[in-house]
């Protein structure tokens, strides 16, 4: 039986790889590919040391870094996706879709979390080229240019008053006539002179050519349809927890993400870890959750020596 189960290749599932390597724990990491949601980012530019990084790279970064320091004491399974966790005895067994199993002592949870997509006409082919799902990752490209955030809560609002700092202006899209997000942040956002929101307003179909040149939203009421000219759209619907696997370990939060303690990322089952966008931590940063892996090691490591 192994010291620990990682699962998750993204900055929280490296960041704990690269320590328990470090600390000589028998450990098997287990990941579809390496880089988590930035993977997909024209560009990460608040990834600490680094001025500015392609989310390919930046993955092929965290990959290496784990390779050079696995030593014999890290197994890295790559290309495998965990569908079962159970307890078992004085452990836990892993088993991935292809039916691998995998048993240890301890588990640290970094699978994270996809993001909602748009559905409407447009919005896959534009994906990357216009629309993009990530403020704090794409949001300086857009500078000085008409933008469309969709979401009415506090993400939505709060990726409304980020781009502010730099786009020409904001259009905020929310289905519903009253606003999700904190009454005081709606206010505070609303009141500046370059932020406009159109309550009740569906959002239709993405326009576009090479990249987008419009977002195509309808009244909910009555049915009137408008085209913004924005040349970027900012989606913030919600994310999608990567936990289904845990569902019958760990308990979970209404959405979905496992619940932990903020001090130690400990869950409410003895043995068993989180970090990272997988969780209920309150924000959800690439920093954050390598941070969050580090703090959740150190826990794992002295529960593992005076167990």
């Amino acid at each position: 039986m192994l010291d620990v189960i990682i699962i998750g290749g993204g900055p929280a599932g490296v960041a704990a790889g690269v320590y328990a390597a470090r600390k000589c724990l028998k450990t098997v990491l287990i990941t579809e590919e390496f880089g988590g949601q930035s993977v997909v980012s024209e560009g990460v530019e608040n990834w600490i040391g680094t001025i500015k990084v392609h989310g390919a790279e930046l993955a092929k970064m965290l990959k290496e870094h784990l390779l050079a320091y696995k030593r014999d004491m890290v197994e890295v399974v790559e290309g495998e996706r965990v569908t079962t966790l159970e307890k078992i005895g004085d452990g836990f067994k892993a088993v991935t879709g292809n039916g691998k199993e995998f048993s240890a002592r301890a588990v640290l949870i970094a699978s994270g979390a996809g993001r909602r997509k748009l559905s409407v006409p447009g919005a896959d082919t534009f994906e990357h080229k216009g629309v993009t799902y990530c403020a704090s990752c794409d949001g300086p490209l857009f500078a000085g240019q008409d933008v469309a955030v969709i979401g009415g809560g506090n993400a939505g609002f709060e990726t409304a008053a980020q781009l502010l700092a730099y786009v020409k202006s904001v259009t905020l899209i929310h289905r519903r006539k009253e606003f999700k997000a904190d009454p005081i942040t709606v206010q505070k956002v609303l009141a500046h002179e370059n932020m406009k929101a159109l309550a009740g307003f569906n959002p239709l179909e993405v326009k576009g050519e090479k990249f987008v040149t419009g977002l195509v939203v309808e009244n909910g009421e009555t049915k009137e349809k408008m085209e913004l000219p924005v040349t970027g759209i900012f989606v913030e619907i919600g994310v999608m927890p990567n936990t289904d696997f845990a569902k019958g370990l760990v308990p979970l939060d209404e959405v979905g993400r496992i619940i932990t303690d903020p001090k130690n990322q400990h869950t409410l089952v003895e043995g068993v870890w989180a970090a990272g966008d997988c969780t209920d931590e309150l924000y959800h940063q690439n920093n954050i959750a390598a941070g969050d892996a580090v703090k959740a090691l150190e826990d794992l490591y002295l529960w593992l020596k005076t167990k």
